[in-house]
């Protein structure tokens, strides 16, 4: 395969300039757009016109010509056809899957999930005729094996949420393909380190609230995908971003497409501090999960999956055993060292720190906890840039030697 650069992808797309000549594009904030005649009016609606198709907008819910040029700049960085931003990460999931899937159909995802994904499967879908069989993300013959013949999609995180697994993006593509089924993969860990739809994946979805974006300061999802897939979204009859109507704010897209060229660099720096950390931590004999380790069980996988020179993320995993020593240990890094904050979410440029099972995988039921390996005192660390790094490694030291998870 073809040496793939996201960074020079989204430089090589059209690049996009304001009204009257900016080098940043305008933010266009009608919510309605006229037409110089009417009989195109019904073209629009037939759907033989469009942004794509002749240049017209109809209705901001519909396309949006700010919104579209973030679309086209993370289609490139995808290296895929289309993308659809949406007004958070869950409504690029549900829409997803509901374009997918029918009552009636079956989904096989991986069990290590984000907890709002797991409850989204597991408790909400059921209740529309779609069912959901769970297995090991990082087991390629356990998907093959729930298979059935209502199976309509696999679904699965490149890096899992929170214990990290690696999932085998090209195995579980040559699956799908062989099946006739869609693929879907969740990379918001990993933008520009792993690109799934080079690897198989059919379609991609992100929460762009976290690496993508970078700040902390906004909700936004998306979605990239085939083009016809992405008209299906759209579409005035059936299209679920259409009909369930999860648009994202023109002025969000321009703060997201202002943060975009930057992407790159704030990813390797998250990974190049994340995997220091991991170092430090595992040769203390700190219990720590990180793909970048040679101990991960998907190391190789992951860097055969990598883009060149990205790192392996900045999400990285101590696993603390009890939830009452996790707690001690967050409070030591946030109240004491100022090495980060307790707070969900991740993909900020301060480090977030929280215990899993406790916050963002609450929705996964104690017993699910245990038997999918998800430790109570997992302390799952979003590792940010700020700070000298070598502080930033004596602060994490000082931490877990305080609590105990390092003999004094």
């Amino acid at each position: 395969m073809k040496k793939f650069d996201p960074e020079q992808a989204v430089t090589e797309a059209r690049r996009e300039f304001g009204e009257h000549g900016g080098v940043t594009p305008s933010i266009e904030r009608s919510s309605t757009f006229t037409v110089m005649e009417p009989g195109v009016m019904p073209e629009i609606f037939s759907g033989k016109r469009g942004p794509d198709r002749g240049g017209c907008y109809l209705y901001s819910r519909h396309f949006n010509p700010t919104v579209d040029v973030l679309d086209r700049y993370l289609a490139a960085m995808e290296g895929m056809e289309f993308a659809v931003c949406t007004a958070s990460g869950m409504s690029a999931i549900v829409c997803s899957l509901l374009q997918l899937c029918q009552q009636g159909d079956h989904i096989v995802a991986g069990n290590m999930v984000y907890g709002g994904t797991h409850a989204l499967l597991k408790e909400l879908l059921p209740q529309m005729g779609v069912t959901t069989t769970f297995v090991r993300p990082d087991d390629t013959e356990s998907f093959e094996r729930a298979i059935r013949p209502n199976t309509r999609v696999i679904y699965a995180e490149t890096v899992g949420n929170p214990t990290l697994p690696v999932a085998d993006i090209p195995a579980l593509g040559s699956l799908a393909r062989a099946r006739g089924i869609t693929l879907v993969v969740d990379n918001t860990f990993t933008p520009m380190i792993v690109s799934p739809a080079r690897l198989g994946a059919h379609v991609v979805v992100y929460s762009m609230t976290k690496f993508i974006n970078g700040a902390s300061d906004m909700i936004a999802g998306c979605i990239c995908c085939s083009r016809d897939f992405g008209h299906a979204l759209y579409d005035l009859h059936t299209g679920r971003v259409m009909l369930l109507g999860p648009t994202i704010d023109p002025r969000m897209a321009f703060d997201i497409i202002q943060r975009l060229p930057h992407l790159g660099l704030r990813m390797r720096e998250h990974s190049r501090r994340a995997l220091a950390i991991a170092e430090r931590l595992s040769a203390l004999g700190v219990k720590v999960i990180y793909p970048g380790l040679p101990s991960h069980p998907q190391h190789e996988l992951f860097k055969t999956m990598a883009n060149e020179d990205y790192g392996f993320g900045g999400m990285l995993a101590i696993d603390c055993q009890t939830a009452k020593r996790a707690e001690q240990l967050l409070s030591v890094l946030q109240n004491q060292e100022k090495f980060g904050l307790i707070a969900v979410s991740l993909g900020y440029f301060d480090t977030l720190m929280s215990c899993s099972s406790s916050s963002t995988s609450s929705e996964i039921s104690a017993e699910e906890q245990s038997q999918i390996g998800l430790s109570p005192g997992l302390v799952r660390l979003s590792v940010g840039y700020t700070g000298a790094l070598e502080a930033r490694l004596e602060q994490v030291e000082r931490a877990v030697r305080q609590v105990g998870l390092v003999a004094r």
